[in-house]
């Protein structure tokens, strides 16, 4: 298994962050604290205070004069700056730093970084360039899945899976699939799923059905290994659903979604919240799947458009050469 060390991974998206709140997150096997303060600045340092050992993400934020903050370690009350140094009790003189940045690079709302390794490959600019043209709608699904990042990333890829994982949300009839294109780390796949007709009074009872369409026309586009964009477009609006992949550790990955629209239908700014519901729904049934699969289990059987499951795989193995 391989965390592919050298990528570039989106740790936050500047509204998951609330004002002066220490959250922790996680990355190659390593726990951080990140906080954003009043003036917009975004501090992360190891989680684990040097003094004994308490999760800095359970204590507080102590605000300065200028606006800054310092995480404050829940146990001792020790302050750490973003820098990660401190003041010792009985002193006045701060110490240097006591705990290992975690390097950040910060695009706009977006919050980049490469887990403090050298970058193999760059920040792509197309999360900007989504935001110039769509309004936010919000992030949700944010999960940390038993599971490595190959495996999660097999099952974004898997273009069949939703008659089976997604059968009762969906209702697909079939998949039609279209065309792949391989341009190394970055990939594109086009593919349309007929649902299963449903009437008005079906679709008032279960509110997530008003926002799928008759035809699911998917475009995906993906950038190896850390984003997949679902583009999408219906009577209510464009979307850009951004599924993120983070490696936490060996066994575990983190996956959540940032959602923006450009909503051209009245109705569909009511339904803002059912899109963000559809969406932490479909990513709790990819999870419970993902639970459920012996990894190691010989492969006998090929699907028709395992190209995207493919494309994975042979990525992290060049990878590694």
């Amino acid at each position: 298994m391989s965390m592919l060390k050298g990528a570039p991974w989106l740790v936050a998206h500047r509204s998951m962050l609330p004002i002066n709140q220490p959250l922790k997150i996680s990355l190659y096997g390593k726990d951080y604290v990140i906080w954003q303060d009043s003036t917009g600045q975004i501090s992360s340092l190891s989680n684990v205070c040097p003094h004994m050992g308490a999760m800095l993400s359970e204590g507080w934020c102590n605000v300065q004069a200028d606006g800054s903050s310092n995480v404050v370690c829940p146990f001792h009350a020790l302050e750490f700056d973003h820098n990660g140094c401190t003041i010792l009790p009985g002193t006045k003189q701060k110490t240097s730093p006591q705990l290992e940045s975690l390097e950040l690079m910060i695009q706009g709302d977006f919050i980049w970084s490469y887990g403090n390794c050298e970058p193999k490959i760059p920040i792509p600019d197309v999360l900007d360039k989504i935001a110039q043209e769509y309004e936010f709608i919000g992030a949700t699904a944010d999960t940390s899945v038993e599971t490595d990042l190959r495996s999660m990333l097999r099952i974004m890829h898997d273009y069949n899976h939703q008659n089976g994982t997604h059968r009762d949300l969906f209702e697909i009839t079939e998949v039609r699939f279209e065309k792949f294109t391989d341009n190394g780390y970055h990939s594109e796949a086009f593919y349309d799923m007929p649902t299963a007709p449903k009437t008005w009074w079906q679709k008032l009872k279960q509110p997530n059905q008003l926002i799928i369409p008759d035809l699911i026309k998917a475009h995906l586009e993906n950038y190896f290994p850390f984003l997949v964009i679902l583009h999408g477009s219906s009577p209510l609006g464009k979307i850009a659903q951004c599924n993120l992949f983070v490696p936490e550790s060996l066994t575990k990955t983190r996956i959540y979604i940032l959602l923006f629209g450009e909503i051209s239908n009245p109705l569909a700014k009511l339904l803002k919240n059912q899109f963000l519901g559809l969406n932490k729904v479909v990513v709790e049934q990819d999870s419970d799947i993902l639970s459920k699969i012996y990894a190691d289990a010989p492969k006998k059987i090929r699907l028709n458009n395992e190209v995207g499951i493919d494309w994975v795989d042979r990525n992290f193995v060049n990878w590694q050469k």
